[in-house]
């Protein structure tokens, strides 16, 4: 069976994008800074769905292990889903260069540096998929939380253009934008149930669209509308709002 590996395996989101991989009967690398939190998990997958599940260490800000990390993997993956992401504190961030360099460089350049590597691999072998998690943040960007959304914004564009350079590769990229998703990273923040997702939905919505090699989706799908009208709104408003 194909294998894949899933960077930021910790997370909410990432559990249950493991979970239905596994349902699958896929092969999981799970991968994270402490991998001895993800053996439960492992354990599970094994036990419950009787795949193979292996876990890793892996440091997104360490960017010079990611070369080392990729090649030290027991068997190269077949599709790489990208969702660690740091969600952090934008007022914080503003006056904090500690904490905007993490939103930052969590969201973007840790991404992209390990997204390198196994683009360089893939292109090589000409077969593979990657997968990046991204945000509707990064459609627009609003003064709560401009600097998670502007790192997202860079890594949606960086995602396209991986995708156009792959395509002549025979590998296919696919974007991810979530809306509101019930996690522990949102579990601080007061969000509309009818508009909000669970983990679980956004696992099932990645799998189907990577299924159908779909290019970009939204999840919930009519994120993909609400963000249309707020990118529609003319600046000389949108900038007098308050969202």
């Amino acid at each position: 069976m194909p294998t894949v590996l899933i960077l930021g395996a910790g997370s909410d989101m990432a559990v249950a994008i493991a979970r239905r991989y596994a349902s699958a009967g896929y092969t999981l690398q799970l991968a994270a800074r402490n991998p001895a939190q993800l053996h439960a998990l492992e354990q599970d997958l094994r036990i419950r769905h009787q795949v193979a599940a292996t876990s890793h260490a892996f440091d997104a800000l360490n960017f010079d292990s990611h070369l080392s990390f990729y090649q030290s993997l027991p068997a190269q993956p077949d599709l790489v889903i990208c969702v660690f992401g740091y969600l952090g504190d934008q007022e914080k961030g503003q006056s904090d260069w500690q904490e905007a360099s993490r939103i930052l460089h969590t969201n973007y350049t840790g991404a992209v540096s390990i997204l390198n590597v196994a683009a360089e691999a893939m292109a090589a072998r000409k077969n593979g998929m990657i997968i990046g998690i991204s945000s509707v943040a990064g459609d627009r960007g609003r003064m709560s939380n401009y600097l998670y959304g502007s790192a997202k914004a860079g890594f949606t564009a960086y995602l396209s253009g991986l995708r156009n350079r792959l395509f002549h590769a025979g590998v296919h990229v696919m974007t991810v934008q979530p809306g509101f998703v019930d996690t522990q990273m949102t579990q601080h923040l007061t969000l509309p149930p009818l508009l909000t997702a669970k983990p679980a939905e956004v696992a099932n919505d990645i799998f189907k669209a990577a299924g159908k090699k779909k290019n970009a989706i939204y999840t919930k799908w009519f994120w993909r509308y609400i963000m249309l009208i707020i990118k529609s709104i003319p600046e000389f408003m949108f900038k007098k709002l308050k969202l």
